[in-house]
């Protein structure tokens, strides 16, 4: 991940440039117009209470609220909760590490059986934490569950 999007997502989520999830979230929005998928739900990939509470918002909520105003899916935040409060991905040393940080730190809640749902993050490094959420929500009944992220950290 280099350059202007990277700064974006940068200051999105250290700086408090809230005005920038709009952009992301249209960038993802045309995404998925050029890249349809059937999903019926946008999961927004959900922060720990603590940092919430830190940084006063989740950026991929933000974004994932844009994303659901410009494609007219519903955005259900509540859906899936981070349990656990690990050591964000991109400080945690390899892949195997990333993994086990992010195993068992995500719980869904409610009988999602016939959802097929979209969960949106800012940044994928490994797909550890989208496949930890997606096993939360598959644990609660989704039928299928597609990660989207703004950007890859290679």
């Amino acid at each position: 991940m280099e350059g202007v999007i990277r700064e974006a997502i940068h200051n999105l989520k250290y700086r408090y440039y809230r005005a920038l999830a709009p952009e992301l979230g249209g960038l993802l929005a045309r995404c998925l117009g050029d890249n349809p998928i059937d999903a019926t739900v946008i999961v927004p990939a959900p922060l720990h209470r603590r940092k919430l509470r830190e940084r006063g918002y989740n950026q991929s909520e933000l974004v994932a609220r844009e994303v659901g105003r410009l494609t007219g899916l519903r955005v259900e935040p509540g859906w899936l909760k981070r349990t656990k409060n690990s050591a964000p991905q991109v400080s945690v040393a390899n892949r195997g590490e990333r993994a086990r940080n992010a195993q068992g730190a995500f719980e869904a809640s409610g009988d999602l059986r016939g959802e097929r749902v979209l969960v949106i993050d800012d940044v994928c490094t490994t797909g550890s934490t989208l496949a930890a959420c997606s096993a939360a929500l598959k644990d609660r009944g989704a039928d299928a569950v597609w990660g989207l992220t703004v950007a890859r950290e290679a």
